[in-house]
């Protein structure tokens, strides 16, 4: 399960300026780079093959990738991706994470309350467009002009509530894209598997291989009512995968810094991922103790745990490659070749000769400001879903009063239908669960800002964190989605006619939230902004284009094989099978199968390929990428990396790195042989 990764062990020649091995590179649809794939492997996808890969992949606005993997709007995902689905379906008495969901006809297929499918359908240059709005402006007025240009294109693009559209910074703003999305918010879920096969192995396997897990997920996207009807999607695979097979991962990777400065680097390194790891760890805890309090608890704070479990395993990684001097001596020493050429140049010195040190000077600030701002517009000492819902009504009243160029961005009108839908979802909202994170979270902030802080002061006043989070939990009213809607629909009149403490405690901190944001913003960002982009022009005029941006939960493409590699001197193969599966099993968490499993092991075939691992380079948001062949047929389903792949953050190592997938033989024999899903079994295949 993958969140954000750094690097573990680098390739010593790997990562020089303008160089990457032949598998390297989260590419975007309008740069791929397909000779060199021929050059590799003796194919060259072509302009048709390009569109209709980008048109039957998907993007779930959470945080994962997906495809369509049938002509009526059936999507295929990871099992952790649409986790959170599955948890707001349960109730006391039918917990869905632990035993399953099989919608056994389209009428048992159940909405999400809260997932939204983005399907790309366009992608346009708008670069010259944003940076002339920047043109002869101070740092913080470029600033201000980007962000409002960005909204004004937004706009002019969403022509209705369908329509997703994004201005996309690539390589730190050398070039804008504006990506064009078919939005879906009617998505129903069709399959989940039990957790205990969808996540075998647990935190202990996680970012490991072998692997022995069913990490697998079906949606259905609905129009009017019914199934939409889709023409791109991907087929699936007879025959699967074999050992050096081309693959091709088409998914939306979240974010990676392999474009970013040293002094970045280590400022995120020493000031902002310690503080993380420790929170990780600290929160890690209390949330096992709250599990102990009884079944309810632990249902309802799983999906939590997952993530956090997840997240503290993947920054570890992160951790032991930035204090590792190998990594940091090749960025510097990358850094220090790009600018020798820039200085070597004396119109490009002249231009962007500054632009480090830029960089560099801003940090001192980050350094200063991003405490204060984690705790208070990052909402770590206030976390609470009611609080987040309070958040954002009090933010809309202000904000939606204002011009769309002029709002924060996430209050534009092209974001407005995502973000009604998350305000007005009917996931269920547990109180015990509220008051145990809101109070938890805010003794950090004490602890943080210390307790003479004033800001802590006004609000804490002369109660204690689990007092304050009591009142407020229990006192507010906006577990309700009908009380949401009407105190959006109100405006401000309504929120400051508003005696719902929950709402006067996010009306209170917004004013602090709001400057902390500015001051990162205006002397932080926005000289940073400016920095990267006279760094990215200094780029394409010694590399030239043809390099790959960092990810920007975008889609993109990577392409690579099915390769296994060497782990201590032994090999290490790319395939496990479902007897690996069996074998693991001990009968204890986390190696214990399903029932349903256990009771088809006379029926399953156990040579089917259960996982296997690929060369493609992937980061986290790839989570539910499909895995294609050169025919784009699905051979597998992307839900991981090995260890050596939590590098992918700072570079790749096509030695070591691996992206770990459930092979499409894997889902189909067992939706047919251990589900006995056959209504979906036979879609997959082709069949009505």
């Amino acid at each position: 399960m993958r969140i954000r990764h750094a690097l573990l062990a680098f390739a010593a020649g790997a990562c020089a300026v303008g160089q990457a091995s032949a598998e390297e590179g989260m590419w975007t649809f309008n740069r791929f780079p397909a000779e060199q794939v021929q050059k590799a492997y003796g194919f060259k996808p072509d302009q048709k093959w390009l569109d209709g890969v980008r048109q039957a992949s998907v993007r779930l606005a959470q945080g994962c990738s997906g495809s369509f993997v049938s002509p009526q709007g059936l999507v295929m995902t990871n099992h952790h991706c649409v986790h959170e689905c599955v948890e707001q379906l349960s109730t006391p008495k039918k917990d869905l994470v632990e035993g399953g969901f099989w919608a056994k006809t389209q009428k048992d297929e159940t909405t999400c309350p809260d997932l939204e499918v983005n399907n790309l359908v366009a992608i346009t240059d708008v670069t010259a467009r944003v940076q002339k709005a920047m043109e002869g402006k101070s740092d913080q007025a470029a600033n201000e002009a980007r962000k409002a240009e960005m909204s004004k294109i937004e706009k002019e693009c969403a022509t209705g509530d369908d329509v997703r559209c994004d201005v996309v910074s690539l390589y730190n703003g050398g070039i804008y894209d504006l990506y064009k999305y078919r939005r879906y918010q009617d998505v129903r879920l069709v399959f989940a598997p039990e957790l205990g096969i969808a996540f075998f192995g647990g935190d202990p396997d996680n970012f490991m291989f072998p692997r022995f897990t069913l990490d697998a997920a079906f949606l259905r996207v609905y129009e009017n009512g019914a199934p939409a009807k889709i023409e791109h999607y991907f087929p699936w695979s007879p025959a699967g995968t074999k050992e050096g097979e081309l693959t091709f991962v088409s998914g939306h990777p979240g974010s990676t810094s392999r474009l970013q400065t040293v002094a970045e680097i280590e400022s995120w390194r020493d000031f902002g991922l310690v503080p993380r790891l420790l929170y990780l760890a600290e929160i890690r805890g209390a949330l096992t103790e709250y599990a102990k309090r009884g079944k309810e608890q632990e249902r309802h704070s799983k999906g939590m745990l997952f993530g956090v479990e997840n997240a503290l395993k993947a920054f570890r990684g992160e951790a032991h490659a930035l204090f590792q001097p190998g990594l940091m001596a090749q960025k510097r020493a990358q850094e220090k070749t790009l600018r020798d050429r820039v200085m070597g140049d004396k119109a490009m010195a002249t231009q962007y000769g500054g632009a480090w040190e830029a960089v560099a000077k801003a940090q001192a600030l980050w350094r200063q400001y991003q405490k204060r701002y984690t705790m208070l517009e990052s909402r770590r000492g206030f976390s609470s879903d009611l609080y987040d819902q309070a958040r954002t009504l009090v933010r809309a009243s202000a904000e939606l009063a204002k011009p769309n160029e002029q709002r924060l961005r996430e209050y534009n009108d092209a974001n407005l239908p995502a973000l009604k839908q998350g305000l007005f979802s009917a996931a269920p909202i547990y109180d015990e669960f509220e008051i145990f994170r809101l109070s938890w979270s805010l003794t950090k902030l004490r602890e943080a800002l210390g307790p003479d802080d004033p800001f802590v002061k006004q609000v804490l006043g002369k109660e204690s964190p689990e007092q304050l989070a009591v009142r407020v939990v229990k006192g507010s009213k906006l577990k309700d989605p009908k009380v949401r809607r009407q105190l959006f629909e109100g405006g401000a009149a309504a929120i400051e006619a508003s005696r719902d403490p929950m709402i006067q405690l996010a009306k209170l901190v917004d004013p602090e939230a709001r400057a902390i944001r500015k001051k990162m913003e205006d002397e932080v960002e926005a000289p940073v902004k400016r920095a990267h982009e006279q760094i990215a022009k200094a780029r394409f005029a010694v590399e030239g284009t043809n390099s790959y941006p960092d990810a920007t939960f975008t889609l993109r493409l990577s392409y690579g094989s099915v390769k296994g590699w060497e782990e201590e001197g032994k090999p290490v193969p790319p395939y496990t099978t479902f007897a690996g599966a069996y074998e693991r099993h001990t009968g204890a968490e986390p190696f214990a199968l399903p029932k349903s499993w256990l009771d088809a092991k006379s029926k399953v075939d156990l040579a089917t390929p259960m996982n296997f691992v690929t060369t493609n380079d992937i980061i986290g948001g790839n989570s539910g990428s499909p895995v294609i062949n050169r025919d784009a047929q699905i051979v597998g389903l992307i839900f991981d990396g090995n260890i050596h792949s939590l590098g992918g953050d700072y570079g790749f190592d096509a030695k070591l790195n691996r992206s770990v997938a459930v092979d499409s033989r894997a889902i189909a024999h067992a939706l047919e042989k251990v589900y006995g899903a056959d209504r979906l079994a036979q879609e997959l295949r082709g069949g009505k």
